[in-house]
């Protein structure tokens, strides 16, 4: 734990710039705007999810009981008909942005706490300072981007998404990488 100790600066400088360019890139940029669709008869799909019981929770759909049920005829033909999906339902009311952003800002911090960890100890020494953006933007980029991959092959995230959050991924790994450069210890 001494590494944090020694790199608790560009740990905590790196989450504040990435925060902030994180704000800018989906406040101010518009490539994000067109990631959400809008369901048709909107207020009828609403009313009937209400009507079903429908809570906060994961949905799949079609969902059979168990894998036996998925390769029934019955089930078969659902998934034939379509639409087939994952559901995410939030709580019902405002979303609590503050809450998403403060936890947007501790992740960004472990993404720091372990680049920190991976570059103090895969670079022993005094190394140079490409040596150190290196590794440190290797590791916040497997923590930044490369989870938006498996939306994508398992939740049919648009690949084009993956793609957008790719982008960001490497942005704020090239911010993490130059933070960890400029302030190592």
């Amino acid at each position: 734990m001494e590494f944090l100790t020694t790199l608790w600066l560009p740990i905590l400088l790196s989450a504040v710039f990435v925060f902030i360019v994180s704000s800018i890139i989906h406040m101010v940029l518009p490539y994000h705007r067109s990631n959400w669709k809008k369901i048709e008869k909107e207020t009828e799909v609403l009313a009937a999810m209400r009507e079903g019981g429908v809570t906060p929770g994961l949905y799949m759909f079609p969902c059979p009981a168990s894998m036996k049920d998925a390769s029934t005829p019955e089930h078969l033909e659902k998934c034939k008909l379509g639409p087939v999906g994952f559901m995410i339902i939030k709580p019902s009311g405002l979303p609590n942005i503050g809450a998403m952003l403060g936890q947007w800002f501790g992740f960004s911090l472990l993404v720091g706490v372990f680049a920190a960890y991976i570059t103090k100890f895969a670079l022993p020494g005094d190394p140079h300072y490409t040596d150190v953006f290196r590794m440190a933007g290797t590791v916040a980029f497997m923590g930044y981007g490369l989870g938006t991959i498996n939306e994508s092959i398992f939740k049919g995230q648009p690949w084009n998404i993956a793609g957008k959050f790719l982008f960001d991924g490497l942005i704020y790994a090239l911010i993490t990488a130059g933070t960890f450069g400029w302030l190592w210890q």
